[in-house]
């Protein structure tokens, strides 16, 4: 299937490893021209040149700490300047952070400012120049919504759902979808940190009905389609990416 994303320009946080590098090579793979967002540059490097050796055109690297006060602005001064323009903003910056239940107002804003501000701010700093182009795709990796414990990121996250439905009934007139990817247990380096083989290869056999943890092609192919013209239809939307993990029904 054509995906019509040749030379389309997207903007992907937290790009140098797990999900958001799976995604960044899932987008160049179709075409797509890239600004790459981390805050290790030695890993950008890597992902450019695997990109390179792919032949297709290396990404523009933004080395920049999401946390930074001013962020959002330099990141999409630093993208319009290497791209042009920017189409699709994939934000997939973000972590987990478990607290417990008298954990001080600095960690929650700290996991706050993380996992759902700085999201908001980029995504506003780039918003008008959409507008003005009539089309645009907004992708958010968000997490799970059936919390276990007090962990600030599901707080966060929580918070970039209901954002997000509401701004897509505000610009979906203007051709800009707004979509949100719950991803399951998808390997990572946070992954492998905190979760031992033996108890991924136990939490697989027991919680995951395909039977293993996910890969970051698994989700970057759902994200690949969304960030295309042929998805101009759904919008609004939180989609899991799980296994069949997620024991909800709707």
């Amino acid at each position: 299937m054509d995906l019509q994303l040749e030379n389309r320009t997207a903007l992907v946080t937290g790009a140098s490893m797990g999900i958001g590098r799976g995604i960044a090579l899932a987008l160049a793979a179709e075409g797509a021209r890239l600004a790459v967002v981390a805050r290790r540059k030695t890993l950008l490097d890597e992902l450019a040149g695997d990109i390179a050796a792919a032949r297709r055109p290396p990404p523009a690297l933004i080395v920049q700490d999401v946390m930074a006060t001013d962020a959002a602005a330099r990141i999409r001064d630093a993208a319009i300047a290497a791209l042009g323009t920017v189409e699709i903003l994939v934000n997939c910056a973000g972590g987990s952070r478990p607290l417990p239940i008298d954990a001080g107002d600095e960690r929650w804003e700290e996991a706050m400012t993380l996992n759902f501000t700085r999201l908001r701010q980029l995504t506003q700093a780039l918003l008008p120049g959409m507008i003005e182009r009539r089309w645009g795709r907004i992708i958010n990796i968000t997490g799970k919504s059936e919390p276990d414990r007090i962990n600030a990121a599901f707080a966060a996250k929580a918070a970039v759902h209901s954002w997000a439905k509401g701004l897509s009934r505000e610009i979906g007139r203007h051709g800009i979808t707004v979509n949100s990817i719950a991803p399951g247990r998808i390997i990572s380096e946070q992954i492998l940190r905190n979760y031992p083989e033996e108890e991924r290869r136990r939490f697989s056999a027991e919680e995951i009905p395909v039977g293993e943890y996910g890969q970051p092609a698994d989700l970057a192919c759902l994200a690949v389609f969304l960030a295309s013209p042929l998805a101009r239809y759904v919008t609004g939307t939180v989609i899991p990416v799980d296994g069949g993990l997620r024991r909800y029904q709707f």
